[in-house]
């Protein structure tokens, strides 16, 4: 593989993310982020060289779900890799297969239809261990209550800082027409909610959305050709941490944490608070916010709590954290969380992000977490 390479982005495309996608399918999704994309990257299917396409069979309802992505990325006949993982895995091979010199140009794409999906939390329960977990028939959301309270104990921070991160990301998602969970609220609506397994509430969960995204990789002579505004890959990493409830760390991410390892030292990042400029982490639950802030070493362990209590991850703070709205403000895409995370970084780094823009910014972290009950969790560092 030759590391000497470079790889940028030079096409996204997104049909948005909303509650419910009655007039469309999950093709039709797809396709309308595809053809975004090719325009942008002012390319046609034709010229690509593979695509990788992130596909969950069980989340997608289909068997061999991949089957189904060729017709509507121009891929029929082409070679096309599937990722049953989060859409930054898929955006590892695909950049990977550039650095292998299989060809100069590549495709990811990744896609939500979560208002499909009629028994949600059974659904979830399939990641829970066959033998020793998944008989219980615990709820997913009460495995997040225990490593909640767990985190809470260990870090110090409070339930009133993880309403906080609720409030300031549903706030950034009002003003970003891309993200369908928008709204104005307190910390007391949260705290208030309804109780799902203490200390976790109704309004700490991110509600689900459908969406698509795609994106165009080229290698580093090819994007300058295409495009002009180019977003390059510095750096990028993936970790597994156990998958059993009986041998994890209840309080820390570690996956966030070694991925990130892996991302800095390829991206020849020291000190991530001083070199990256912002940053769009999964939030798919409030308390994951401040868990992976200290994971990635924007901040010591205890410290994420008071800082986001301070104002120090707002739009206008010291280190803006989900300028974006995150998954709280965009919702749970599942496998495309990373993609959302990715495209925002992108929309950031060209100056596209309209009022949720931030000031200077030329390096951005999306990282990702595969959600309850996993420890599965992606990084990607992006510059301009």
């Amino acid at each position: 593989m030759n590391r000497s390479k470079r790889v940028a982005i030079v096409g996204v495309g997104t049909t948005g993310f909303r509650a419910t996608t009655p007039g469309v399918s999950y093709r039709e999704l797809t396709y309308e982020a595809a053809t975004k994309a090719y325009l942008e990257a002012g390319i046609e299917p034709k010229e690509v060289d593979a695509f990788v396409a992130t596909s969950e069979d069980f989340l997608e309802g289909y068997s061999i779900a991949d089957e189904y992505s060729p017709d509507q990325l121009g891929a029929v006949l082409k070679p096309i890799y599937t990722v049953s993982g989060d859409f930054i895995q898929s955006l590892a091979s695909a950049y990977m297969m550039i650095l292998s010199g299989i060809g100069d140009i590549m495709v990811v794409q990744g896609m939500s239809k979560a208002s499909n999906m009629l028994t949600l939390s059974e659904m979830v329960s399939f990641a829970l261990d066959p033998i020793y977990n998944r008989p219980l028939k615990e709820s997913p959301h009460a495995i997040a209550g225990m490593e909640m309270a767990r985190f809470l104990y260990e870090s110090g921070a409070t339930r009133e800082q993880c309403a906080k991160v609720v409030v300031k990301n549903k706030k950034n998602a009002l003003t970003n027409p891309l993200a369908g969970h928008g709204v104005q609220i307190d910390l007391e609506c949260v705290l208030d909610s309804e109780c799902i397994s203490f200390p976790l509430t109704h309004m700490d969960i991110s509600p689900t959305s459908d969406g698509a995204v795609v994106v165009v990789l080229a290698e580093e002579k090819t994007a300058k050709s295409l495009s002009d505004k180019p977003v390059w890959i510095r750096g990028i990493g993936w970790c597994s941490d156990t998958p059993g409830l009986e041998t994890r760390n209840w309080a820390e991410a570690v996956y966030a944490q070694m991925a990130s390892e892996t991302a800095y030292k390829m991206a020849g990042i020291r000190f991530p608070r001083k070199e990256i400029d912002f940053a769009e982490i999964s939030d798919e639950i409030s308390y994951k916010e401040l868990q992976h802030l200290e994971a990635l070493r924007f901040c010591r362990k205890g410290e994420a709590g008071p800082w986001t209590a301070m104002g120090g991850t707002e739009i206008g703070g010291e280190f803006p954290v989900n300028p974006s709205g995150g998954t709280l403000g965009a919702g749970n895409l599942f496998e495309l969380n990373g993609g959302q995370k990715v495209l925002e970084v992108v929309r950031q780094l060209r100056g596209e992000a309209g009022k949720n823009q931030l000031k200077d910014v030329h390096t951005g972290l999306a990282q990702s977490w595969r959600g309850v009950p996993t420890t599965t969790g992606t990084v990607v560092i992006l510059s301009r």
